[in-house]
């Protein structure tokens, strides 16, 4: 029993270390809003987007653990990243660089 409190404590410090950048994010751009979406393995991606624009994403090891901080957030989060929610995202001339140079071999 002892193994599975020390990983509900790892599993708590991560979700709250997980919701103090999402927070962080949130105050820096005036709010924001999210999606959590499976990566395999890896765990879970969390894409944020702020009320101005900006955009960022937090990688978590489980899409429970991910779920977790963006509740503990307080965040608004969507079931897909589509429609208005995607429209909310600013991008500038270093995004449209670098999508054209992965088209051309860069």
């Amino acid at each position: 029993m002892a193994d599975t409190q020390q990983v509900d404590a790892k599993a708590e410090r991560t979700v709250a270390k997980l919701a103090r950048r999402i927070g962080a994010f949130s105050k820096a751009h005036g709010g924001a809003e999210g999606q959590v979406a499976h990566i395999g393995e890896r765990g879970a991606r969390i894409v944020l987007v702020g009320e101005d624009g900006g955009w960022g994403d937090l990688v978590a090891p489980s899409f429970e653990i991910a779920e977790k901080a963006v509740e503990k957030s307080g965040i608004t989060v969507h079931e897909a990243f589509d429609g208005e929610f995607a429209a909310k995202v600013t991008t500038g001339a270093y995004e449209w660089k670098r999508m054209a140079g992965m088209q051309i071999g860069g």
